[in-house]
Formats: C-alpha cells, sequence, structure tokens
C-alpha cells in the first residue's frame, strides 16, 4: 500500500503517516476471521492509516483461501508469502513489503484492545524508544487453561518477568510482541531466520546489546490465549528451552538470568537422583524443598486468580513450565555441545 497525499487548501501535500501491522501465521482458519475483524476495528490517531500485512506459511487447512477473500473485501489486508513457514521467516517477509514509518507485530491468537495501536504509537513518540509494547496478560479457557494461564502470570513461576506485570510503566529488556520504529530495523537488523522460537527475545538482546531501548506501556493492552493441556503446553515450553542455548551461543549471554534457572533445576533433580545410589537424602531434600515452592507458588497462583478450584491443576502446570523447559534448553546444549545443526523436532511451532 503506498502513502496517498492529500491536498491541503493552499495546494501543498500532505502524507499521511501509516503504520505496519505484521502478522505471521499457519494453519489459523478457525481464528483468522475474528482476528482480521479485530485489527480492522482499531482506533488510529487521527491523520494515520494502517496497512495489514499478513505471512501465511503456506497452510493447508484453508486458511490462505480466507484470507485472499478478506484481502479482496478490505484493502488494508495483504496477504504475504511465507514459504520458511516460521515466525522469524513470516515477520521479515513482511517488513522487506511494509510502507509504514511504523511497524507493530500482532498475533493471531491474541485480542486487542481498540486502542492498542494508538497507544503503541502514542508510547513512541512519548519515549523515543526502539521498541514499545504492552504487558503479557494470559487469558485461558477451561479449567486447565485458566490454571495455565495463572501460572502464567505468576511471578513465583515466571521469575519475575517484568513483561509480565499489568503495571509496570517503563524500560524492560524484552516485550510482547513489539511495535518499532522503522528506523530500529535498519539500525539493528531483522529476525533471526536461523530461530524457531525466541527470535524476538533474541533481537531484542541485539538491540540491548547495540544501546537500543524497550518501553513497557500498561496502555498497551492485549491479551493472549494459552495452551489448554498440559501435553501442549509442555511441548511448547520444551520447545522455548531448547532454542535458548542457540541465542546464546549466538551473544555469548542469556537474554536474563531467570531463563537459566529451569536448566539448574532439571541438573540438580538429575545429579540427586545419581548420588542417590550412595545416599537418598539429596533426592529426598529436594523433593521436599520443590513441594513446599510448589505449594506456596500454587497458593500465590490460585489467590491472584482469585479461583480456588485451580489448586487442583496448578501443581502440574507449574511443573510443566519448568520441567518442560529445563529439559529442552539441555538438549538444545547438547546438540550444540555436539556441534551438530537444530534439531529437525523442534523446527516446527507447535500451537
Amino acid at each position: 500500500m503506498s502513502p496517498q497525499p492529500n491536498t491541503t487548501a493552499k495546494g501543498s501535500t500532505h502524507v499521511a503517516p501509516l503504520i505496519s501491522v505484521i502478522v505471521p501465521c499457519r494453519n489459523e482458519r478457525h481464528y483468522i476471521d475474528a482476528f482480521c475483524d479485530s485489527v480492522l476495528q482499531q482506533v488510529l490517531p487521527a491523520g494515520w492509516r494502517m496497512e495489514v500485512l499478513i505471512a501465511d506459511g503456506n497452510s493447508d487447512d484453508g486458511t490462505r483461501e480466507r484470507l485472499m477473500q478478506r484481502c479482496a473485501a478490505d484493502p488494508r489486508l495483504m496477504t504475504i508469502d511465507n514459504p520458511g513457514r516460521i515466525v522469524s521467516t513470516g515477520l521479515n517477509a513482511c517488513i522487506a513489503t511494509a510502507q509504514g514509518s511504523v511497524i507493530a507485530r500482532l498475533d493471531v491468537h491474541s485480542q486487542f484492545a481498540p486502542d492498542y495501536l494508538a497507544q503503541c504509537i502514542q508510547a513512541l513518540e512519548h519515549t523515543r524508544a526502539d521498541n514499545v509494547g504492552g504487558p503479557w496478560v494470559a487469558v485461558g479457557t477451561g479449567l486447565t487453561g485458566y490454571a495455565i494461564a495463572a501460572a502464567f502470570q505468576n511471578r513465583w513461576v515466571v521469575g519475575g518477568a517484568l513483561s509480565r506485570n499489568t503495571q509496570y510503566d517503563g524500560e524492560v529488556d524484552t516485550v510482547y510482541l513489539g511495535c518499532w520504529p522503522r528506523r530500529t530495523f535498519e539500525r539493528f537488523g531483522l529476525f533471526d531466520e536461523s530461530l524457531v522460537r525466541n527470535q524476538d527475545d533474541e533481537h531484542n538482546l541485539r538491540l540491548r546489546l547495540g544501546g537500543g531501548s524497550i518501553w513497557q506501556s500498561p496502555l498497551i493492552r492485549s491479551s493472549y490465549q494459552p495452551r489448554d493441556s498440559l501435553g501442549h503446553l509442555f511441548a511448547q515450553q520444551r520447545q522455548y528451552g531448547y532454542w535458548r542455548p542457540f541465542v546464546m551461543r549466538k551473544h555469548r549471554q542469556p537474554g536474563s538470568v531467570r531463563q537459566l534457572v529451569p536448566a539448574l533445576f532439571v541438573a540438580a533433580v538429575a545429579g540427586s537422583a545419581l548420588a542417590a545410589w550412595w545416599s537418598v537424602w539429596p533426592l529426598a531434600a529436594l523433593a521436599v524443598a520443590y513441594a513446599l515452592y510448589i505449594t506456596a507458588a500454587t497458593v500465590s497462583a490460585a489467590r491472584s486468580a482469585n479461583n480456588w478450584r485451580l489448586v487442583t491443576r496448578l501443581p502440574a502446570v507449574i511443573a510443566a513450565f519448568h520441567v518442560g523447559y529445563g529439559l529442552g534448553t539441555w538438549r538444545g546444549l547438547w546438540d550444540i555441545a555436539r556441534a551438530q545443526p537444530p534439531s529437525s523436532a523442534f523446527a516446527k511451532i507447535t500451537r
């Protein structure tokens, strides 16, 4: 979409500012209409225009066909090819086509306040940051989904990540989704297409190491629909954990210390289990300590969610977060130690 000049009364021209929304997707037939409806209802600041670029990763469930219908009905929507099929290649394909001075990433499985993009634009203007976004808020469905969302938001589970703090207003190390002035990509480059997961964290780390700034505003409001089963949650966290060492190898440091804790916990369990050949006390002590931790985290998460029914699901959910991520991290470290390329078993997005 090319900027359309507006002619003023004196005959001069003014190009209305444009925000480019970029969205990777694949096999989202059941969600794509609701997403398109929500993004087209965004209320932009006066004078701003919007284009929505959706990168389809060779969907085979009817998503592509439905997208073509929606694009034909509204010129603000555009479909981009994403033969790489992963998030990073989709985002980069969108950025290569985007015409806006501001670029905002949205997600098909998230819901956005009507002023989401307007608040992103305002935050960029007020802070002059290189990336802005709002808190990462999970809203689940069903009892297990509610438990996953409650654990996702709880500092006892996620290590006090500021991105889960709905009231925090200030600089952060990473932010949900993101909204950037175009100059950010010109200065720091695009997303790393070798990463199936953690490409956003890696980009934010690269940005910070290069002297850039990331800002979180509680006025940028959205909600995310997490996995709704233990199996899907475990697979997701294992995949996130697997790709973490590849980011660490690239920058020779983790994005934050809290990202190492699950791997250290898994190592402690494994070490205590081996030591049980000589003495069961280390394993027993670790089991008691983790049981106490799980109990405290369960009570905290259930209280914060104001739903005490969740206490029956939260212990398993919290363990799935930690054990899945920790096991994935060690598998990634093992592949790196053997100089192996990333495993194809972790190369498919698990939605």
